[in-house]
């Protein structure tokens, strides 16, 4: 049985930072695309950031490139979120999402994973 278990959320001001952490467990392959993502209140989860653990470029929503950064320890079976410069507007509940294989162009696509996390909430005050 896949488990994918988030934390590390919190509260902020505004400019602060904060990291996220993700463990997936019971996955058959060791290498699979782990998501971040993010839905704030009123609206559609957003990918935010993704990773392949199996190594590769991350790939980063243009609201956070520059400010979030994915990165893993396969050893741990972890993938963590950096995010630093935060702003109000990154208000959301943050889920991580993993699944073996998710096809070229729907990787921060909510639609392209198999496995979710319950989410941690991240809170950013200006």
């Amino acid at each position: 049985q896949v488990q994918v278990v988030e934390s590390g959320g919190g509260s902020v001001q505004a400019g602060g930072s904060l990291r996220l952490s993700c463990e997936a467990s019971g996955l058959t392959d060791s290498r699979a695309y782990m998501g971040w993502f993010r839905q704030a209140p009123g609206k559609e989860r957003e990918g935010v950031a993704v990773i392949y653990t199996g190594g590769g470029i991350p790939s980063y929503a243009d609201s956070v490139q520059g400010r979030f950064t994915i990165s893993r320890d396969n050893a741990k079976n972890t993938v963590y979120l950096q995010m630093n410069s935060l702003k109000p507007e990154d208000t959301a509940m943050y889920y991580c999402a993993a699944d073996p294989w998710v096809v070229a162009g729907r990787r921060l696509a909510k639609d392209g994973y198999k496995y979710w996390g319950q989410g941690t909430q991240v809170t950013v005050s200006s």
